[in-house]
């Protein structure tokens, strides 16, 4: 990771975190297609991109829980915890598989104790414990039609991937890291999905996921460019939106997504959906501060209407980052 201590380093966040969001629907959507015949987009979407998203997710949610309480309290925060507990709750009554109440619940259960401890090394040691325990334990995998999956409820992947984060993002270690980081990571992964391939073994699958995601959270934040920027940050920054907007998108698409022995329906349904997410955020964006469900978590977490026009200048919490999904 990188320091984080300019605007420009905020938005490489806002960047990784929309990269992750749209690397999220793709997989969310491949998962809810079927799976026989298998084709080589099911291996690709299998070996190159499942598992590797939702870990950035969690490490950025980290991040951000930092950056938050820079500015605020510890209640305010759970506050807004709560109301992300709630809108989990309702996502969840047409996506079963939503993250939203998982990242509230561990985020209430291991972020806001963590807090408190000294400094970024015993909260890195910390989550790199538990990722490693949680690796060794299958990391709450189930199968899915015989392949994989990271399952949300896992027992320690997110809130290790949260104290990384918040570790990391205390340390602020030299950009100077992120080449070999990249290497390193890129290799590592590459040679574990090659033992996966070999042995079947899912605690070698996991691992691999976790380099992967080293490897292109890394590797993004060394090839970013302001027009790739231009087309992520405004993702990051209506994560929540997106996020939530995307599994309706599913929920509508499946019937599709089943039947479609090619998954070639899994390429279209997560491409359109991302270039229409992009075009609207942008779009929305360049009128108001925040998502719609960026703004409405912000006014209920303050408990009282907060300004959204880019003309009004009354809201002074404006410079306030969101943990991790806003």
């Amino acid at each position: 990771m990188v320091s984080l201590s300019t605007g420009t380093r905020i938005r490489e966040l806002d960047a990784l975190r929309g990269f992750a969001v749209g690397g999220i629907m793709l997989v969310n959507t491949w998962q809810h297609a079927g799976h026989e015949p298998a084709t080589g987009i099911d291996w690709a979407i299998d070996n190159l991109f499942q598992s590797r998203f939702y870990p950035i997710f969690s490490l950025l949610f980290g991040i951000s829980f930092v950056l938050f309480l820079e500015r605020a309290d510890r209640w305010v925060l759970l506050r807004r915890l709560f109301w992300l507990l709630m809108f989990g709750l309702i996502q969840h009554t047409w996506y079963t598989g939503e993250v939203l109440i998982d990242y509230a619940f561990f985020g209430a259960l291991v972020l806001v104790p963590a807090s408190f401890l000294p400094g970024g090394v015993p909260v890195l040691v910390l989550g790199l414990a538990l990722l490693g325990w949680s690796l060794v334990n299958d990391g709450g995998v189930l199968p899915l039609d015989g392949l994989p999956e990271i399952v949300p409820t896992g027992p320690l992947l997110i809130p290790a991937a949260f104290l990384i984060g918040m570790g990391l993002m205390r340390l602020r270690p030299s950009r100077r890291l992120l080449a070999p980081a990249f290497a390193v990571s890129v290799l590592t992964s590459a040679l574990l999905v090659a033992v996966w391939a070999a042995t079947g073994d899912w605690t070698v699958y996991l691992t691999a996921a976790i380099a992967g995601a080293a490897a292109y959270s890394t590797g993004l934040l060394l090839a970013l460019r302001p027009w790739l920027s231009a087309a992520l940050e405004p993702l990051g920054k209506m994560a929540l939106t997106n996020y939530v907007s995307g599994t309706l998108v599913i929920f509508f698409a499946e019937p599709l997504l089943d039947t479609d022995p090619t998954r070639w329906s899994v390429i279209a349904v997560a491409a359109v959906t991302l270039a229409v997410q992009v075009l609207f955020s942008r779009w929305w964006l360049g009128r108001y501060r925040y998502g719609p469900l960026e703004w409405i978590w912000r006014c209920l977490t303050w408990f009282r209407y907060v300004p959204n026009g880019l003309e009004s200048g009354r809201d002074e919490n404006r410079p306030l980052p969101d943990p991790g999904v806003t």
